[in-house]
């Protein structure tokens, strides 16, 4: 059986495994999130009877479809700016937060055991190191049997803000990548083949041997796929898991952005794991069908409140309580339905 085929299902029946009824929750976009996504909704659904329709499309579908409300709520791992939160007439906050990792379908080597680092991963996907046993890997790992193999690429199709972190990394750590390629949702690939979503490229780095592509973690977990260690801007090699997550995330100033759009990649820490990302919702400030606004943002306050021990065993990492407590404040304030009344003010779950 292909060891794909039950993410792959999962990410485009999501409709179908939550059935139907009067107080369903709608929401598309981002694919890091799902499969915490997918786990909080079948929870919430034993627990309340209420499901959530999310559509796993990518974060630029996400934008598009909230932007023109066809869903309750939309998600994206790119944080909008404020001035475009502004125009839209949205609020953004962050749900949780995990890590993008590279993953690489290699024979004779071992899980976690390949290392690489920023500038050599950017070179990689720049296409100018093009075989596993160039000198710029075989320096990160003396220890490890590295062949003449060419390096196969894969990246997203989509937009998507999984590519919109891990771009921001490359240019973060290599001034060729930031020239030549940049940062955004969406970029002009100098090598490789493109993928839709992290469930498509965690399928073609599985079918491919040679490969290299990056997913959330949760996708290489959940699929068995080898994913490398990186080192970190403190000079360590460090390894993707809750603890390192956390890590980047600890000096994080939320309140910083509009919107809470902080981006994490590349934080300093002996223990921070580089690529560490916030995956955001993002929902009207006067939703068209308040009734469906209001049972999402009961959804998401659930999720904060009972939702920590099933992100931690996908190795997501929840966000901080007192964060959460800003959050609900938040949408206290400015979620309200045509009459100024706001459509979440308790904190019962709490």
């Amino acid at each position: 059986m292909n060891p794909m085929k039950p993410l792959v299902v999962a990410g485009f029946l999501a409709a179908a495994i939550l059935p139907a009824a009067a107080l369903d929750i709608s929401g598309a976009g981002a694919t890091f999130p799902y499969p915490v996504y997918a786990k909080w909704a079948d929870a919430y659904k034993k627990e309340t009877g209420v499901g959530l329709n999310y559509q796993s499309i990518g974060s630029g579908g996400g934008i598009k479809q909230i932007e023109s409300r066809t869903v309750t709520f939309g998600a994206t791992d790119a944080p909008l700016k404020g001035s475009e939160l502004e125009k839209n007439g949205l609020v953004q906050f962050p749900m949780v937060m995990g890590a993008i990792v590279p993953v690489v379908n290699l024979d004779g080597v071992k899980a976690a055991e390949l290392v690489l680092d920023g500038p050599t991963l950017a070179a990689i996907f720049l296409g100018n190191v093009k075989s596993w046993d160039d000198p710029a890997i075989t320096k990160l790992n003396p220890n490890v049997k590295l062949s003449a193999q060419p390096i196969a690429v894969v990246h997203r199709s989509d937009g998507s803000g999984t590519t919109f972190n891990f771009t921001y990394y490359l240019a973060q750590v290599s001034p060729d990548w930031k020239s030549q390629v940049g940062s955004n949702t969406s970029v002009e690939w100098p090598v490789g083949i493109g993928a839709k979503g992290n469930e498509g490229v965690a399928n073609n780095v599985t079918q491919t041997k040679g490969s290299i592509g990056y997913v959330e973690l949760a996708y290489a977990l959940q699929n068995k796929m080898l994913h490398t260690q990186m080192v970190n801007r403190d000079g360590k090699s460090v390894a993707a898991n809750g603890y390192t997550v956390q890590a980047a995330a600890a000096n994080a100033d939320w309140n910083s952005v509009p919107g809470y759009g902080v981006i994490l990649a590349n934080e300093p820490g002996a223990t921070s794991w580089p690529m560490t990302a916030a995956t955001f919702i993002l929902i009207p400030k006067q939703p068209s069908d308040p009734a469906a606004a209001a049972a999402a943002l009961e959804f998401f306050a659930w999720a904060y409140a009972k939702g920590d021990k099933m992100a931690d065993e996908l190795d997501y990492v929840p966000m901080p309580k007192k964060v959460v407590a800003e959050i609900e404040k938040m949408w206290a304030s400015e979620i309200k339905d045509s009459t100024g009344k706001p459509l979440h003010t308790s904190a019962v779950l709490h």
